[in-house]
């Protein structure tokens, strides 16, 4: 087991008032692996969709000592490859970067999912050319299944890896 000296994060479902990360996190910086910003109407409707998914939870990621907020995670079903898997994603704000943060948000949403009960595996498809969302990844006990190509946002297709985790095992 890491030991690590970060603050603890809690996950707190998405609430009508977080549209403010949302914006936050929809600059060129944070999304440049991504497809790049969306527009105010994108949001709007991201927005709608993280307070009534079909399945799955948004979650704004918070300090569990002080609330607050580093970013944002959630799981949503896909389909992929003849199945119909949990996807996870997550956003950590500039300033929170570097601090181990998504990697426990990242572990906590993996029990989520798996109190979820719903499918097998959880993936994240993090863009190839993005170090530290695959680190996230690999220090989160996911395990790399190779590249492949993957569409996101709709219309823009991308190199990612498919990294995932086994919810009924705990193992891969």
């Amino acid at each position: 087991m890491e030991i690590t000296n970060a603050p603890q994060v809690r996950l707190e479902p998405w609430a009508e008032g977080d549209f403010w990360l949302l914006r936050r996190t929809n600059s060129p910086e944070m999304t440049e692996h991504v497809g790049g910003p969306e527009t105010e109407e994108q949001l709007a409707s991201r927005h709608q969709r993280y307070l009534t998914p079909e399945a799955g939870q948004m979650y704004r990621v918070t300090l569990a000592d002080t609330g607050e907020t580093v970013g944002s995670i959630g799981f949503w079903e896909r389909a992929w490859q003849g199945a119909t898997v949990w996807e996870t994603g997550w956003g950590v704000l500039p300033e929170f970067q570097g601090r181990g943060l998504a990697v426990q948000a990242a572990r906590a949403v993996t029990e989520a999912a798996r109190a979820a009960r719903t499918h097998r595996y959880l993936h994240a498809y993090p863009s190839t050319d993005h170090p530290a969302s695959n680190a996230v990844c690999r220090k989160a006990g996911f395990q790399l299944l190779g590249p492949v190509r993957f569409e996101y946002p709709k219309g823009h297709w991308m190199e990612s890896n498919d990294w995932r985790t086994d919810l009924e095992s705990g193992q891969d």
